[in-house]
């Protein structure tokens, strides 16, 4: 059975800041599950709202915002309009 989840958007070159990926790292955790995550719809932590937007900039081509947390750690994952890139950072880098 094909577990891979599908893809409903590009996400360009993937950045990852230092300081997140510092914390993949201690966690032991592939920051590539996340991006799937993300990839495939499953935006994390947002509000009802935010979802809606998220559909939205699928069809329409504006930016993605996911939210998740890593062991108590907030960070976001974000591809931007033109899915010329997605960059995972902690929201303080922002």
């Amino acid at each position: 059975m094909d577990t891979k989840k599908s893809s409903l958007f590009r996400l360009g070159n993937v950045v990852i800041t230092p300081a997140l990926l510092r914390v993949f790292n201690t966690e032991m955790i592939d920051p590539a599950d996340f991006l799937s995550r993300h990839q495939s719809g499953d935006f994390g932590d947002l509000c009802s709202n935010d979802i809606d937007a998220n559909q939205h900039a699928i069809h329409h081509e504006t930016r993605i915002l996911s939210c998740y947390h890593l062991r108590g750690t907030k960070f976001w994952i974000i591809t931007e309009a033109d899915r010329s890139s997605t960059t995972m950072l902690l929201p303080d880098e922002y």
